[in-house]
Order: structure tokens, then C-alpha cells, then sequence
């Protein structure tokens, strides 16, 4: 039993950022009722995102099954929908409607470009919220239009993770008030929001937003850098105490040309000269020499090579299910641990909920 068990969520089924809060939500112990359309899936789902969940198919076109949907939400406590605006309203399923029903709900609204603005009823995906609202722009090489990894900046970290906030904040809010809202997560603000780290980094440093110059993207100690295998691995030896560290251990702590670690106009050279020591030996000699030091290295792995990891491991902070590796449930939590529940067929609860809300 999770810490939201006895927290019932619906969720109207949508591909992306909320079924992605929708599964981390059933992780941690909520009944989430997936609303599924009638007929074959899209295609572009393994099934991970479903674990845990309930599965009910509703025709949201049929007057029946709205009804149904209905006396679903007024005893619900959220309701989750990823559609573009208006669309809800336009099912007879808007925000009025619902709290006339329950006034105590907390619908979350999942989007790229947000409720409202010029873009509201634009389509898009990741990479252009992130694009649009800053958060692209520092990944990757100053000479190289920027490439971020799919999905986690946008879908994942400036938007799932908002609605799953910005759900538990308005439950929260409705359990000591008895008052309900609508949590307008959009991509774009969430996105937007998680610069603040960099940006006040920035702040205290060059104040620059070129590329390459900030102190994650431009350093020789915060990049990553090719083994003679072919394998890849980091660093990011940001603080004074850790550098020196790095450097003991790469032997270069007496070194003229390491002995700045923040004049910028260095870093190019500092980093073609580490990039060719790196060069001159397999991964696996460099993680012998680094791992379990503050020299702050670690081994870039694919996910499969992560579940095998040591630490990883000994952590199961990955576990497979049909041949798939999925990723455990988190946080950890003393007293009311999580689990990654059952994959649901399609429709295999329509028949309960039905019986319940006749």
C-alpha cells in the first residue's frame, strides 16, 4: 500500500506526459481508473505507462457512457486529461460541468503550450516546448544546433512531473478545504521553470547565455568524453575540493595547464588535452582509477547497462517484466513503499465499475 492509497484518479486515456503521472500516481499507491476508447490501441505503447491502473473502455461519444463518466468523477478525488483545450468542453466534460457534479475535484490538465496564450491550440511535441521556452538551448556543443535527450527535459521533467505536483498540492488544498481547481500543467512553464538552477548559476558566474560558456556546459570538468573503446563517461568536478581530486587521480595535479579551473578562456584546451588522455585507455581502466572517489566520474550507460550496474543494482532500480525493462518506482518511502503494479488488458474493468456506478 502506497502513501495515496485510498486516492481514486481518473484518467482519460492520452499518450505521453499523462499517462506517464497517471503510472507514477498508481505507483505510489492511487486507484487510477484508465478511460480507454473502444477498438485497438495506437500502436506506440509497450504497455509500461498502464502498470498498476484500472482498465474501463467508455465510447466518449455515446450519451451512455458520458453519463457513466459522470457519476465516475463525482466520486473521484482527480481527474487526469492530456487533450488539447476545449476539447473536454466539447465532450460536456469541462471543469464547470465536473464541479457542479463534485466540487471537491481536482482535474489536471496535461498540455505542451498550456490552457491559454497565442500557441494554446498549436500542435507540438518536446523537443518544441523545449525549444520555445529556453530549456534547449545550453544542451549541447556551442557549434551544434542543440539536442537534448527525447522526452525528459519536456514530456517527462517540465511537464509530468508538474501535473503529478500540481495534483498533489490541489489535493491537499481540496482535503483541507473541501474546494476542487483546475491545474493548468503546461510544458512550456514547467520547462521554463526547472532553468531556474541554471539560471541562477549563470547569474553568479559569466551572466552569459552563449553556448558553451556556462559552468555545466562549457567546462573541461562538466563534460563528457569517448574512452579508447568507443565507450563514454563524465565528469563533473564542479566544486574546488573535487577538481583536485580529479586531477590527483588523473596524475595531472601538478599540470600548469589544469592549474586554472575557471578561466574560461582555457577550457577549450584543458578539454581537447583531457579528451586525448581519456582517448588513451578503455572505459573500464578509468572507472578502476575513478569510481568510488569524489573525482565525481561516472560511466555513460545505456538502459540496459544501468540495470547491470552495481550500484543500480544493488538499489533494483530497474526490473524486467516480459522481456522489457522497466524502471522501479520512486521515491522510496519507509512506511508506505510503492510497487509497479500489473499491466492491465484493455477494458479487462469495465465490467466493475460499471456494476459500481450503474
Amino acid at each position: 500500500m502506497g502513501p495515496l492509497a485510498g486516492v481514486r484518479i481518473i484518467e482519460l486515456a492520452a499518450l505521453g506526459p499523462a499517462p506517464f503521472c497517471g503510472m507514477l500516481l498508481a505507483d505510489l499507491g492511487a486507484e487510477v481508473i484508465l478511460i480507454e476508447r473502444p477498438g485497438e490501441g495506437d500502436g506506440l505503447s509497450a504497455g509500461i505507462l498502464r502498470r498498476g491502473k484500472r482498465s474501463v473502455t467508455l465510447d466518449l461519444k455515446n450519451a451512455e457512457d458520458i453519463a457513466l463518466l459522470k457519476r465516475m468523477a463525482a466520486d473521484a478525488d482527480a481527474l487526469i486529461e492530456g487533450m488539447r483545450p476545449g476539447v473536454l468542453e466539447r465532450l460536456g466534460l469541462g471543469p464547470q460541468v465536473l464541479h457542479a457534479l463534485n466540487p471537491r475535484l481536482v482535474i489536471g490538465r496535461m498540455t505542451g503550450w498550456g490552457q491559454s496564450g497565442p500557441l494554446a491550440h498549436t500542435a507540438g511535441h518536446d523537443n518544441n516546448y523545449i525549444a520555445r521556452s529556453g530549456a534547449l538551448w545550453y544542451a549541447g556543443a556551442e557549434d551544434q544546433p542543440p539536442q537534448a535527450p527525447p522526452t525528459l527535459v519536456g514530456d517527462l521533467g517540465g511537464g509530468a512531473m508538474y501535473l503529478a505536483v500540481g495534483l498533489l498540492a490541489a489535493l491537499h488544498h481540496a482535503r483541507a478545504s473541501g474546494q476542487g481547481q483546475v491545474v493548468d500543467a503546461a510544458i512550456v512553464d514547467g520547462s521554463a521553470h526547472l532553468m531556474n538552477l541554471l539560471l541562477d548559476m549563470n547569474a553568479a558566474g559569466s551572466g552569459q547565455e552563449a553556448r558553451g560558456q556556462s559552468l555545466l556546459d562549457g567546462p573541461h570538468w562538466y563534460a563528457s568524453y569517448r574512452c579508447a573503446d568507443g565507450r563514454d563517461l563524465t565528469v563533473g568536478a564542479l566544486e574546488a575540493k573535487f577538481y583536485r581530486e580529479l586531477l590527483t587521480r588523473l596524475g595531472l595535479a601538478d599540470d600548469p595547464d589544469f592549474a586554472s579551473q575557471h578561466a574560461r578562456a582555457h577550457w577549450p584546451a584543458q578539454k581537447a588535452k583531457l579528451a586525448q588522455l581519456f582517448a588513451s585507455q578503455p572505459r573500464a581502466h578509468w572507472q578502476a582509477l575513478l569510481d568510488g572517489s569524489d573525482a565525481c566520474a561516472a560511466p555513460i550507460h545505456s538502459p540496459s547497462e544501468a540495470a547491470r550496474d552495481p550500484h543500480l543494482a544493488a538499489r533494483a532500480a530497474y526490473f524486467e517484466r516480459d522481456g522489457h525493462l522497466e524502471g522501479a518506482p520512486a521515491p522510496r518511502f519507509s512506511a508506505t513503499p510503492g510497487a509497479a503494479g500489473p499491466i492491465p488488458q484493455p477494458g479487462q474493468d469495465s465490467a466493475h465499475y460499471r456494476h459500481k456506478y450503474a
